[in-house]
């Protein structure tokens, strides 16, 4: 699963900062044990050392009546003397020099360090056990453990927060920068990403990403005025070329230059409709061609590119199914969609067109189906794509520049609509209605399109 440099960098943060923070914990209980004990201990020796001192003259019982101080001498033999709250106690500890702490006193619930040292009494030599409490060094060093056991938690967390925030706050540049360059389409390429004002590396990446966009738009530009330029050209000497081919068509007598005249024309028409279609496309993607929209009846179009594909003799065109439907678009381009469709199924048909349309759930539904072989499952798609070639019947060699289904879709997405072969293998056509201004949101799409905000 892919995380957001925001989660990443924060969940860093988190891990790195915790380990620290726990490693300093045990580093700071540690030397507070530790100098604790050091203090303990040396107030353990310097009590010893008294003791000591004093045992020739007094009784080990009257050196002491402190409950907190354990006092006990043992004597090779097991004999022991000890402080009035040893009385009866056992060696406390092992008879081994040292220093060592321990909570098994009998009766004490406490810690107690004891100090462990031979010594020479005027009865002989013994073992000296001296002890104090070590609650002193155990509570505060607990304390502290648990609090910081506490702190470090929310210490985390506020880190958290705050890398979280502060990260959104210095990637927030860079979304904007993502969120306009996501907005940027073949139409919009006057368009540039914000620069913010830092000096820092997404400053340089703005700037570098504006430098790429105005070097794109350019080279759109240059060769939207190609295509234009080229088809504009060329449209002149096609239309004079295609006069004169109809008058020589009208004069011609022997039937063989008729044939020969009647296929040049078909071809010279052919190349019209290419070049209509490449001014057409250098229009829409030079955002050349806005769309002058207006209230009109889709029927009306449909029944008058069926009537004249009907005309054309070859094929029977079925419009039983057509109904009255009225949308709010530009009439010009949707007639060109409507005569795409059509045409596009003219040239693929055997005997029959059928043509449906009608006003479901607030869209006009325009499908026209054709008894052709039909478009395979995985190319349809493919044949909205410009210049789009299929291996089977649909092919160039039936006619069409494999423009006319791209220019279609484009015209329909142009209205808010859309232009899909559906599951029937029909070519289905689905546009807002303009009795479906009066709700919600296709109602406001309808108010846009009749201010002309649509290009």
């Amino acid at each position: 699963m892919h995380r957001s440099i925001r989660f990443r960098v924060t969940a860093i943060a988190v891990v790195l900062c915790s380990l620290l923070l726990t490693m300093a914990s045990l580093v700071i209980v540690l030397l507070l044990r530790t100098q604790l004990t050091d203090n303990v201990d040396e107030g353990l020796r310097q009590r010893a050392d008294t003791i000591e001192a004093a045992l020739a003259g007094v009784p080990i019982e009257t050196i002491s009546r402190d409950e907190d101080l354990l006092v006990q001498l043992v004597r090779p033999g097991g004999e022991r003397e000890s402080t009035a709250n040893l009385r009866g106690v056992g060696p406390i500890v092992p008879a081994q020099v040292g220093l060592r702490t321990i909570n098994d006193v009998p009766g004490r619930g406490e810690h107690f360090r004891v100090l462990t040292r031979a010594v020479t009494t005027p009865a002989g030599a013994a073992m000296l056990h001296v002890g104090i409490n070590f609650d002193d060094v155990t509570n505060p060093v607990s304390i502290v453990s648990r609090l910081l056991f506490a702190i470090v938690p929310v210490a985390v967390v506020l880190l958290a927060v705050l890398v979280w925030w502060l990260t959104g706050r210095m990637l927030r540049p860079v979304e904007a920068i993502r969120r306009e360059m996501a907005a940027i389409t073949a139409t919009t390429l006057d368009r540039r990403v914000p620069v913010p004002h830092t000096g820092d590396e997404i400053h340089r990446l703005a700037q570098t990403a504006n430098g790429t966009l105005d070097r794109l738009e350019d080279a759109i530009r240059r060769q939207n005025r190609f295509v234009s330029d080229a088809s504009h050209e060329l449209r002149g000497p096609l239309t004079r070329m295609r006069g004169e081919l109809d008058l020589d068509a009208s004069r011609l007598v022997d039937s063989q230059h008729s044939r020969i005249n009647a296929s040049i024309l078909a071809e010279t028409i052919e190349m019209q409709r290419l070049v209509e279609d490449l001014l057409h496309l250098a229009r829409v993607d030079g955002g050349a061609d806005p769309l002058a929209v207006a209230a009109l009846d889709l029927d009306d179009i449909v029944l008058r590119e069926t009537r004249r594909i009907r005309e054309a003799g070859r094929l029977v065109v079925d419009t039983s199914a057509v109904s009255a439907a009225q949308v709010i678009g530009d009439q010009r381009q949707l007639t060109r969609a409507i005569s795409n469709l059509l045409d596009n199924a003219q040239r693929h048909a055997r005997s029959l067109v059928i043509v449906a349309l009608a006003e479901i759930d607030g869209y006009a539904r325009l499908t026209v189906a054709d008894d052709g072989p039909g478009v395979p499952p995985a190319e349809r798609e493919h044949v909205f794509e410009r210049f789009a070639r299929l291996d089977n019947a649909r092919t160039r060699d039936a006619g069409g520049s494999g423009l006319g289904l791209a220019i279609a879709r484009d015209i329909v997405q142009r209205h808010r609509g859309t232009l899909i072969i559906d599951d029937d293998g029909r070519f289905a056509m689905r546009l807002p209605a303009a009795t479906a201004e009066r709700t919600g949101t296709v109602g406001m799409m309808h108010r846009l399109l009749a201010r002309k905000v649509l290009r």
